[in-house]
């Protein structure tokens, strides 16, 4: 493996990070902001720190292989959180640069767990950049690496499958670059549209872009205390809705509906039908459980606003809020703690184990019962009209093991530091799955302060291994994937 390409890689990206600090220095001037300085001061650090890694350290021969590619992957998201800190820290946001830290992979990550324990008392450009990191993450800093550009060669597939969440990076198109031009040209006429639909609704546009820039990645950061609820606007919640759920559907299928004309593929999708299955009857049974529950004293249309809001939210892990679920009865709050596991689709940027995964270990269970009275029948895992080849099912079974055990001991972990039990495991879930917001101490109208560092710590590991889809992150812990050939 040679190090010297992917320091070469990740310098380039780190300079990419910098320019992306020019958009809340240039606002932070506009407002005459005393946190212009630290932008200025991160933007420069950024630009010069990569381009001086790029330039000193040169390519050489050959394109990156599938080890090199994890590498400049997983190096690319640890440094953008690290260096994606630096406004957070020079700006003094935060006590220390730890909690400095646990925001920027947040942001990244597009978790949306915050520290923060007033929001609208902190800069506009502050909360801006919070937003921006996450517009990165979502649909990937590595993927608008390879979208931008055209010298990766070969070595572009390895580094979209190494960051893209789904079951295996699918193309779109011949070459991956392209691939993810697609995408990205995608999400940003999604995002440039729901900007423009806030701004009709009446938002400012501070907060039009903040909404936009959370939304799409399904990230959740506002620039308020009380999230979508300090809108109270049923318009503005209609308008987060539709693009939440267009976010958690694979963008693979917007691009054979608006490229290719191709409507059939969303029709015939069996995960996208059973992704807007759960939206719906999870929703219709939290409401009809927040409609009975008289102390909340909720009218129909309201416990259908509210459950629907926050469904959706949780299932597409944007961790965006309307009301305090906190308060609900037992089986809404266990309902949407299901919800954080199961996530939304692959290829979309939602987090969690996803509804395909789901879809697949359902049908392999089932035959796995056929088997029991049958040994020699051969039932083969379809989705639509495909059959799944064993390597793609063994690999769907052991990412699913392997997620669960990474909650149980990130759980394990959090409650040997001190915390209760459903604040522990809510916590781990909600940053493996990027969601944010999670159940207890750590609920939607609270945050992450009080966690110890070794928790937050714990928790930002939780975050970007959940963000990698575990395999990219973990394989680094492996002896194998160092030794030197």
């Amino acid at each position: 493996m040679r190090i010297r390409i992917v320091c070469h890689y990740l310098g380039l990206l780190i300079a990419i990070l910098g320019f992306f600090m020019l958009l809340p220095l240039v606002w932070s001037i506009l407002n005459r902001e005393p946190a212009s300085a630290a932008f200025a001061t991160s933007a420069a650090i950024c630009a010069a720190f990569g381009l001086l890694l790029y330039w000193l350290i040169p390519v050489g021969e050959g394109k990156l292989s599938r080890r090199e590619a994890i590498l400049v992957v997983a190096g690319g998201w640890i440094l953008a959180s690290l260096f994606g800190s630096l406004p957070y820290a020079l700006a003094g946001t935060f006590p220390s640069y730890a909690d400095a830290c646990f925001e920027s992979v947040s942001g990244f990550t597009t978790t949306g767990a915050t520290v923060l324990t007033s929001i609208e008392t902190q800069f506009e450009s502050i909360l801006l950049w919070r937003s921006v990191t996450q517009w990165l993450g979502g649909m990937g800093i590595i993927t608008l690496f390879v979208a931008l550009f055209p010298m990766l060669g070969i070595g572009a597939a390895h580094l979209v499958e190494a960051e893209m969440p789904g079951t295996e990076a699918g193309r779109l198109t011949p070459r991956i670059r392209d691939t993810a031009r697609a995408v990205w040209l995608l999400y940003m006429g999604f995002s440039a549209l729901e900007l423009i639909m806030l701004l009709i609704a009446g938002l400012s546009p501070f907060h039009a872009l903040t909404v936009t820039f959370s939304t799409m990645p399904t990230g959740g950061f506002t620039g308020t205390n009380l999230s979508i609820a300090a809108f109270d606007s049923v318009f503005v919640e209609g308008i987060v809705i539709f693009f939440m759920m267009m976010a958690g559907v694979n963008f693979g299928l917007f691009y054979f509906l608006l490229w290719k004309r191709q409507a059939r593929q969303l029709l015939r999708n069996p995960e996208l039908k059973v992704y807007f299955g759960l939206l719906i009857v999870v929703s219709l049974l939290i409401a009809l459980n927040l409609l009975t529950t008289a102390d909340l004293g909720l009218s129909a249309g309201e416990a259908f606003r509210q459950s629907t809001f926050q469904v959706v939210s949780i299932m597409t892990t944007t961790g965006f809020t309307t009301a305090d679920f906190n308060i609900w009865p037992t089986f809404a709050r266990a309902a949407l703690l299901m919800l954080m596991i199961v996530g939304a689709s692959a290829g979309s940027t939602g987090g969690a184990l996803k509804v395909i995964r789901l879809v697949v270990l359902v049908k392999y269970t089932y035959n796995q019962v056929i088997r029991a009275f049958n040994p020699r029948a051969v039932v083969p895992i379809r989705l639509g009209k495909a059959i799944l080849s064993d390597r793609v099912v063994s690999r769907i079974i052991g990412m699913t093991v392997l997620y669960f055990l990474t909650i149980l001991s990130a759980f394990l972990v959090m409650s040997a530091v001190g915390l209760d039990h459903e604040t522990a495991l809510s916590s781990v879930i909600a940053s493996v799955g990027n969601v944010g917001p999670g159940l207890a101490l750590v609920g939607p109208t609270a945050n992450y302060q009080f966690i110890p560092p070794l928790g937050k710590i714990v928790l930002m590991g939780c975050m970007l291994i959940g963000r990698l889809e575990l395999f990219t992150m973990l394989v680094l812990f492996t002896p194998s994937f160092w030794r030197w050939r």
